[in-house]
């Protein structure tokens, strides 16, 4: 299969370059004004139509628009309820928690509190350090290499890519780096033998924070064993175990949390992106309830209360979270798109990362992915990159993409792959 460069003249973006910060980035890799968007695809307004495996950033897990929760939203904005709510009661709060509590934390044997932190993933992280701190009264977090877990101070000081932690511009304290799980490095008996030494002079932390799968990180994925060990030390030593499912939550990995896989239960859980199922802001930060140990108003935000968010969440749970259909369906288009990455990385030289529907193609020369991702959208494909050094080509396509789109997406991938490496 052959598809032609787009040649479309380019839009005009000269207001964007005149006004908007520098810090801009995926409009430098997708130099496109996008107009409308379905279900996979997006258009811009010179008339390209792109397949979009980028799904916002792991934010549009349902695709672009879908038109159940494209209804809610406007059903809900054109009936007079009420928006803006901080933490006062709505019925659209209360529909949601009950949704939320019959058909994710029930099934699951969660008996978390919910949090609303605030209306992003990082508020999530935040809300999660702090409560780990204040619950045990102790300072320091583990995290591990080539983490990501947001831009806020907190959230930066567990994170692990150097050029995003030196942009805070101030000293991150009070954080702790283990080897992620990779062969040859057993974090797991390290931390053991740290936390067991009495004569160490090193206290135990407040908490342990972990992605199960990395997203930003390169597309390492934990092993179930791995993150079983982890958790059995963090409870052994009452260590708070925080598992960051900001991007590998809502059914990424092919179960709603990505931590199902290894049969844990962490004391904290972070959720935001998908979980408003429209891309609107929305974000949770479920605690285990004896670590509930908060103040009222010692922790706020003014827009943890959005409710369309929660009208589109409700939905979005109930439409693809009421039984076990939607999930089996996102583990045969994973193995689908497992098929197809695998015979790119045969005949490319690269290697194969990640889980589920949240996958990446690491290649030993770091600039390769770079130009992958470049020659992709040159033939209408959306695919970032991820890892320290940008080296791994990522794969994230919403998770309700026809086997049509999908197979199509790899075709374009291997084009792009090949042109890349030629």
């Amino acid at each position: 299969m052959t598809t032609s460069i787009l040649t479309s003249a380019p839009s005009d973006t000269s207001a964007f370059e005149r006004r908007e910060s520098a810090v801009r980035s995926y409009s430098r890799s997708w130099p496109a004004v996008f107009t409308s968007a379905s279900g996979s695809e997006q258009v811009s307004e010179t008339g390209e139509t792109y397949l979009d495996f980028f799904a916002g950033a792991g934010a549009l897990n349902y695709g672009h628009n879908h038109p159940v929760l494209q209804q809610v939203a406007i059903d809900y904005l054109s009936s007079n309820a009420v928006v803006h709510s901080l933490d006062m009661h709505t019925p659209a709060k209360r529909e949601f928690l009950e949704a939320f509590e019959r058909h994710i934390l029930a099934p699951r044997g969660l008996e978390h509190r919910v949090l609303f932190p605030g209306p992003t993933g990082t508020n999530a992280v935040e809300a999660a350090l702090k409560t780990a701190r204040n619950a045990t009264g102790r300072r320091d977090i583990v995290s591990f290499t080539n983490a990501f877990h947001g831009m806020t101070l907190g959230s930066l000081a567990v994170t692990g890519n150097a050029a995003k932690r030196a942009a805070a511009g101030v000293p991150l304290p009070h954080s702790v780096t283990a080897p992620y799980d990779e062969e040859g490095m057993d974090a797991i008996a390290w931390l053991e033998r740290v936390w067991s030494d009495s004569g160490s002079g090193i206290d135990l932390p407040a908490g342990v924070i972990v992605e199960p799968v990395q997203g930003e990180g390169g597309l390492r994925a934990a092993s179930a064993e791995w993150l079983r060990r982890l958790a059995e030390l963090c409870q052994r030593f009452d260590v708070v175990l925080i598992v960051d499912e900001v991007q590998t939550g809502c059914g990424r990995t092919g179960t709603f949390f990505a931590f199902e896989e290894a049969g844990i239960t962490p004391d904290i859980i972070c959720l935001s992106k998908s979980l408003s199922g429209l891309g609107m802001p929305m974000a949770l930060t479920l605690v285990r309830p004896d670590l509930d140990v908060w103040e009222p108003g010692e922790h706020n935000g003014t827009f943890r209360g959005f409710a369309p968010a929660f009208a589109t969440a409700t939905a979005a749970i109930e439409t693809f979270w009421s039984d076990e259909q939607f999930a089996a369906s996102v583990r045969a288009k994973a193995e689908l798109l497992e098929e197809g990455l695998k015979t790119i990385a045969e005949h490319a030289g690269g290697s194969l990362r990640g889980r589920g529907l949240l996958r990446g193609l690491r290649f030993e020369d770091a600039t390769i992915a770079g130009r992958v991702a470049a020659a992709a959208f040159e033939r209408g494909l959306l695919v970032e990159t991820s890892g320290s050094a940008d080296e791994v080509v990522k794969i994230m396509p919403p998770l309700n993409t026809p086997d049509e789109q999908l197979k199509r997406g790899i075709a374009l991938l291997d084009e792009a792959v090949r042109a890349a490496t030629a």
